[in-house]
């Protein structure tokens, strides 16, 4: 049946949304500063979304708080965990290295998203250094990062996923990340952050 309403050109995506700020547009760094290397050691799960021939995967990946390593600004290790071996995400990278993580702390309303390329790597040494219970991973997946920017809390709010939940010492507050992303350094993160606050449940829906 046609949709007489169907949205199928980038105009008419445009038409259908108000223009974002020009500070969502700017928080955005392609590197791993410090306070996306302490967001994400506060993390235990993430999402990994891959494409390959076969379509689009989003698989589920977690473990202690920290399981995923920054090994310098702009490399991240993921070790490849114990799972039913359909190793979808895998065979996709394979055929297509683009890849996009997604945080999550619990607690937290707001996400980290990292975006980049990604490649396996079966090395012993690095393998060992993930080991848990005398158990290395079979591979280790290295992603060189592109993108990466926090995502605000609306989504988490409205779920109401980490309700009655309080949010951890350390982990760095939206404003804070957004500070560290944008560039020229024209964000106060302790202004942003007390008028992000009262702006996000003011705009929830």
């Amino acid at each position: 049946m046609s949709d007489p309403f169907a949205v199928t050109t980038p105009a008419q995506l445009a038409a259908a949304y108000e223009a974002p700020h020009p500070r969502f547009l700017a928080k955005v760094t392609d590197r791993l500063e410090a306070k996306s290397r302490a967001f994400i050691a506060a993390s235990p799960f993430c999402i990994l979304a891959t494409a390959g021939r076969h379509g689009p995967h989003a698989t589920p990946r977690g473990d202690a708080p920290g399981f995923v390593v920054p090994l310098d600004e702009r490399t991240l290790a993921l070790p490849d965990r114990r799972g039913n071996n359909r190793l979808d995400g895998l065979r996709d990278i394979l055929e297509n290295p683009e890849v996009a993580l997604l945080f999550l702390v619990p607690g937290v309303g707001e996400t980290l998203r990292v975006h980049g390329t990604a490649r396996i790597t079966a090395d012993p040494s690095l393998r060992a250094r993930f080991a848990v219970d005398g158990k290395d991973p079979a591979t280790v997946l290295l992603v060189t990062v592109r993108e990466v920017y926090a995502h605000c809390a609306k989504a988490l709010m409205r779920s109401g996923l980490w309700a009655g939940r309080e949010r951890p010492a350390g982990v760095p507050t939206n404003g804070a990340m957004i500070a560290a992303h944008t560039a020229g350094g024209q964000i106060d993160a302790a202004q942003y952050e007390a008028e992000y606050q009262a702006r996000i449940r003011a705009q929830m829906y």
